[in-house]
């Protein structure tokens, strides 16, 4: 699953600066993050989508008055935060009596089903996202901050600023949650074993199956002082590692207006579009998102006669129009009247007519178009038949251990990631090309070794505001080897970010392995897997192939080796959620080695490989 890269600086403070299209981006960009820390923190209530979209409201109508762009997201988690507890307080204030209302979450379809099935989780990440329904109101706040923490997409001082509390106050927060977050494992664990402890069933006996913090209390209770349920404990995973391995939940429908509309059921699709000019933006529709939920009704009702509507949202009042669709069953169809068009006046009367539309057979849907890889990239330098290379081999990005592309002209669907390579590359110059060039950048290349980098964590960490002032998505230094081990040059910057308050949002790593046997994608996987698992920090494998350097000088796979390795490793690659993006080295095969295209932008076998993998 492809991670979407957040919008940058440049996006915040042109969209601020009143660029519709910036706008559009940035709404796009940070929806997903703000459904996710709404859905977790208000458990799936009927309510998610409304606070959802009056926090982007709210986002948009104040963000002429954003001082620093670069402090965007903070800023728009405070804001959802706010909307939250001020959805907390408004259902305090009214009193529930009677028949309970229609908003409320349905229990089948609340956030942590929809959690589940659409990341489709087992085992203990399950576990670990149906305890969430055991915790409070407040816990689930928190827990909302610190699993989009875990997963990368915040830091501790976001979160910290977000709860208005201290790093240091928030730590003993978070450490608190996890508790009452492992208790409440416990408890769905105890639940679901069976048989059921008998002591357990006379202690629930009066419960209403309605999960609750006053519950889960007495459910530990009683597993913590039980012989037979205590054994449930044994084999609990740290929280941190299940829950940063889990991406975000997808969008639903009604907020993926800038997500691309897939059919609906088989003989109908639904979309969205705006008879307002096209430099009022998808926003526009957003702003409109009272009138979505009226007229998706309407929708279903005509969907469901096996029509085909489309959603038109004008200037002043909706529209559902009618479009005929295919289907065996049913070869005509006609407009509802309560959704057709008033007739039009005229000084002659016509009787009205009813308009049979026969539908001709469809004709066989295209082949499906190979299309490029949001995750797969390559690692290239200048060379006779770059551009071919680069819209042949389908990746969605590249770089080239610069700040500038340095006159590699890429195919505009493939995107370009600059660096900033080691210390001699920190002027402000360098600095201010990789900020106009990219959204996210790389830092430094192979620090830990004497010909490349070469610098000591703490020196890398002196230098680090600088590359972190630039306001791009930041990646940390890519080590060479032994980023998964605790006291190696990885782990020293990261403890070292950590204890300064310093931004890292993702990992870069490099790695080359020495058996070129098919054993060697699951020796790729269990690196990745490792580093992950230590920092808790989404992935990016920006160097990686098959070379042994054992020997002193390096040994090459045969080709045959090399495409099997390319082939296994991406469809591996493609597969781990917490991997973002991942790039071969190298492009060119400009001399003996594992280089994927020739002169002139052949392919040789294992470019062919890795261009149908992913």
């Amino acid at each position: 699953m492809a991670v979407p890269v957040e919008p940058g600086v440049a996006t915040v403070t042109a969209a601020r600066d009143g660029d519709q299209r910036a706008l559009d981006e940035l709404v796009a960009g940070y929806l997903p993050l703000v459904y996710n820390i709404v859905g977790h923190a208000l458990g799936g209530h009927a309510d998610t989508d409304d606070v959802v979209q009056e926090t982007m409201l709210r986002a948009v109508n104040g963000l002429s008055s954003l001082r620093d762009p670069a402090g965007f997201r903070s800023w728009l988690v405070v804001i959802a935060m706010n909307q939250i507890r001020e959805r907390h307080r408004a259902h305090q204030r009214v009193p529930v009596s009677g028949e309970i209302p229609e908003d409320l979450a349905d229990p089948g379809a609340d956030f942590v089903d929809l959690t589940i099935m659409r990341l489709q989780l087992s085992g203990q990440r399950r576990e670990v996202v149906a305890a969430t329904r055991w915790l409070s109101e407040d816990e689930r706040e928190l827990l909302s901050l610190w699993w989009l923490e875990a997963a990368g997409r915040l830091t501790r001082t976001e979160v910290a600023e977000a709860l208005d509390l201290t790093p240091q106050h928030t730590a003993v927060r978070v450490q608190r949650v996890k508790g009452q977050l492992d208790a409440a494992r416990i408890v769905v664990r105890s639940l679901e074993k069976t048989p059921r402890c008998p002591e357990l069933a006379e202690v629930v006996a009066d419960w209403d199956g309605d999960p609750s913090a006053l519950w889960r209390k007495r459910i530990a209770r009683h597993t913590r002082s039980c012989a037979r349920c205590e054994r449930v404990t044994t084999d609990l995973a740290a929280v941190e590692g299940l829950i940063a391995r889990l991406p975000l939940v997808p969008l639903p429908a009604a907020l993926g207006l800038w997500q691309p509309l897939g059919a609906v059921g088989t003989h109908a699709a639904l979309s969205q579009t705006a008879m307002a000019p096209v430099t009022a933006g998808k926003f526009a529709l957003f702003m409109q998102g009272a009138l979505v939920k009226p007229i998706a009704a309407a929708a279903a009702a005509v969907l469901a006669a096996g029509v085909a509507v489309t959603v038109v949202l004008p200037s002043e009042e909706p529209v559902a129009q009618a479009v005929p669709v295919t289907s065996s069953s049913a070869p005509t169809s006609i407009l509802p009247a309560e959704l057709a068009p008033s007739p039009v006046s005229s000084s002659s009367s016509v009787p009205p007519t009813t308009t049979t539309t026969t539908v001709a057979p469809a004709p066989p849907p295209p082949a499906a178009p190979v299309v490029a890889s949001a995750k797969k990239g390559v690692s290239t330098w200048n060379f006779d038949g770059v551009t071919k290379a680069l819209g042949d081999v389908r990746a969605g990005w590249y770089y080239n251990w610069a700040s500038t592309p340095e006159g590699i002209a890429a195919p505009p669907d493939v995107e370009f990631v600059p660096m900033i390579w080691g210390e001699k590359s920190m002027d402000q110059a360098n600095l201010d090309k990789a900020k106009a060039n990219g959204k996210v950048l790389l830092g430094f290349n192979e620090p830990d070794f004497p010909d490349q980098a070469n610098m000591t964590p703490e020196r890398a960490l002196d230098l680090w505001p600088r590359l972190q002032a630039t306001g791009l998505r930041l990646g940390s230094p890519s080590v060479g080897h032994s980023g998964d081990k605790e006291g190696g040059w990885l782990d020293r910057f990261m403890t070292g970010a950590a204890q300064r308050g310093l931004r890292v949002d993702f990992i870069p790593i490099h790695w080359y392995g020495s058996d070129f046997s098919a054993a060697a994608v699951g020796h790729l996987k269990n690196y990745v897997e490792a580093v992950h698992a230590r920092y808790g920090k989404p992935v990016w494998v920006t160097e990686y192939s098959l070379i042994d350097f054992s020997g002193g000088t390096p040994r090459y796979p045969s080709q045959a080796e090399l495409a099997a390795f390319a082939r296994g490793s991406a469809a591996m690659l493609e597969g781990l959620p917490y991997v973002e993006r991942y790039a071969w080295f190298a492009l060119p095969a400009e001399k003996p080695g594992t280089g994927l295209y020739a002169p002139g932008g052949i392919p040789n076998q294992a470019g062919e490989a890795y261009r149908d993998a992913g």
